[in-house]
């Protein structure tokens, strides 16, 4: 009797349920063919078009603004010159960022005031609070924060070519953003990385690593097809190899060759400079293998002055 009475229990449930099902399903139907909803439809398209008519045009204007009284690109830029156009960059890029989040963000809110008919501040909360449980607040206001300090203690910008740790990928920063940093490595790729998984930079301020190569040789024919060989491959560097001293003592000759390649590419000049001055001269007139030697000399000076000199504390 009890079993009888559960099973036609859970049976009355079950139907009630299905009958809900079907009465839910029903009503969504004859929403989703109302005037209402094909209403609600027209004004969020509508919305969206008047939104990226928006975004396209501050989006052009911002580089305006930002590019107020910039030097042209045929003046001769001093060091000065050449951050402020970084900062200047590295400003319209996180502009159009902050601008793409702000609109997306307003459009999306206003879409759900539209189909939920309810008042905008109450569906603004319900969605921020919304978003931050489904797409994990955590992840995405660390990495905020974590580009508001990049941002604040300058520690790159637009324009600057950095190394990023742990992923030691290099290369040039074309966009910075809220969110994420993107890098064009000197191979071409497209690198986007999150801005709180940066654990530390290497900026190369000047955009380049400057070698000098020496060379030590037996008489002045090698070094002759030493110099004509610097040409070669020219493309590869910043600053194609070329003589910046000539030494002639005793029957050798001392050359110091200079170069500049871009960062983490260094193995142009260790490897391939190298080799191509070896094969030019031939072992025999060799008296050592080429030094390398990749010291800046102005981080050299500022090195200098903060040591002490002799004889002082």
């Amino acid at each position: 009797m009890f079993q009888a009475q559960t099973s036609t229990a859970l049976g009355d449930a079950a139907t009630r349920r299905l009958q809900g099902a079907g009465g839910l399903a029903e009503n969504l139907l004859d929403y989703l063919k109302s005037s209402e909803f094909v209403g609600n439809v027209i004004s969020a398209v509508a919305l969206i078009v008047l939104a990226a008519l928006f975004y396209r045009l501050a989006s052009g204007l911002i580089p305006r603004l930002f590019r107020l009284g910039r030097p042209s690109e045929e003046e001769a830029l001093d060091e000065a010159g050449l951050a402020r156009i970084k900062r200047q960059d590295t400003a319209i890029t996180l502009a159009r960022n902050i601008l793409r989040y702000s609109v997306f963000g307003t459009v999306a809110l206003i879409i759900l005031s539209i189909f939920l008919r309810q008042t905008l501040p109450a569906v603004a909360g319900a969605s921020v609070l919304a978003a931050i449980i489904g797409f994990g607040a955590q992840s995405f206001l660390r990495d905020i924060i974590a580009g508001f300090f990049i941002l604040f203690e300058g520690q790159y910008g637009v324009g600057d070519f950095v190394r990023l740790e742990p992923t030691k990928i290099s290369g040039l920063v074309e966009e910075f953003g809220l969110r994420t940093t993107k890098l064009r490595t000197p191979s071409g790729e497209e690198v986007f990385i999150p801005n709180g998984s940066i654990l530390g930079v290497t900026n190369y301020v000047s955009g380049q690593q400057r070698f000098i190569v020496e060379v030590l040789l037996r008489d002045a024919g090698a070094a002759a097809r030493v110099l004509d060989s610097l040409s070669e491959s020219a493309g590869l560097y910043v600053i194609p190899p070329r003589l910046v001293s000539r030494e002639d003592r005793d029957g050798m000759v001392r050359l110091r060759i200079r170069a500049g390649v871009l960062p983490s590419t260094e193995w142009i000049v260790r490897e391939g400079l190298v080799e191509r001055i070896k094969a030019a001269a031939g072992e025999d007139a060799l008296l050592s293998d080429p030094l390398v030697y990749d010291v800046d000399s102005a981080s050299l000076g500022r090195i200098r002055h903060l040591i002490p000199r002799s004889g002082q504390p």
